[in-house]
């Protein structure tokens, strides 16, 4: 993808979390809060964390949490979100490609609807890897290769319109390749998420630990 993409695409983020309300809700993703609490809170790592309601609820657990997004706004968002619920955690605004963290420093990583461009995104998941420790967890869960055909029929449930940033099982599969699998599966749900996740959705759901 060429800088005028990554240019427009972190626009868009901007706009998008302008808006007062919650694009996505205050409340956690269903699938995250269901697995991060049944794992000791330690650190976490929350890639694409947008207004923070993932981020800010590990850190109600009391997960110690870095997370990061290209927006500007969703920090502003995430920050005030924070001091709402008397919880603190880091965010930093960045493109992952330019951020570095030592190796194997944190205890698990929550990758929700963190969709990359569609070049980058089986590299820069390779990068998370660098990052987790051994036994750590992943909790993922973002949108599946059939998504697209419902995204047509109901723009509302939202996901990116390029095949190709959507996931597939064997992706997955390829990019956490030195995990023991404790959910790995494509699964219709629906979604009641803010505004601009609603209806019908087809997601991939992993859970992996790292070996």
């Amino acid at each position: 993808m060429n800088k005028a993409w990554d240019k427009e695409y972190k626009n868009m983020w901007e706009e998008r979390y302008k808006e007062v309300e919650f694009a996505y809700g205050k409340e956690p993703n269903v699938f995250f809060k269901e697995w991060i609490q049944k794992i000791e809170p330690k650190s976490i790592l929350m890639p694409a964390d947008g207004e923070g309601r993932n981020g800010v609820f590990a850190a109600q657990l009391g997960w110690e949490v870095t997370s990061f997004d290209l927006s500007e706004e969703g920090k502003s968002k995430t920050m005030e979100f924070a001091k709402e619920m008397n919880v603190s955690l880091d965010y930093i605004v960045g493109d992952l490609e330019q951020l570095e963290f030592e190796n194997e420093s944190f205890d698990a990583i929550g990758l929700i609807y963190a969709h990359f461009s569609a070049s980058k995104k089986s590299i820069l998941h390779k990068k998370l890897n660098e990052y987790l420790k051994p036994g750590g967890m992943v909790i993922f869960e973002a949108f599946s290769k059939k998504h697209k055909e419902l995204n047509e029929l109901n723009s509302k449930v939202g996901g990116p319109k390029d095949i190709n940033m959507l996931f597939s099982i064997a992706e997955i599969k390829a990019d956490f390749e030195n995990y023991d699998i404790a959910v790995l599966e494509e699964k219709e749900i629906i979604l009641d998420e803010g505004k601009y996740h609603i209806g019908k959705g087809s997601v991939i759901r992993f859970v992996g630990i790292k070996k």
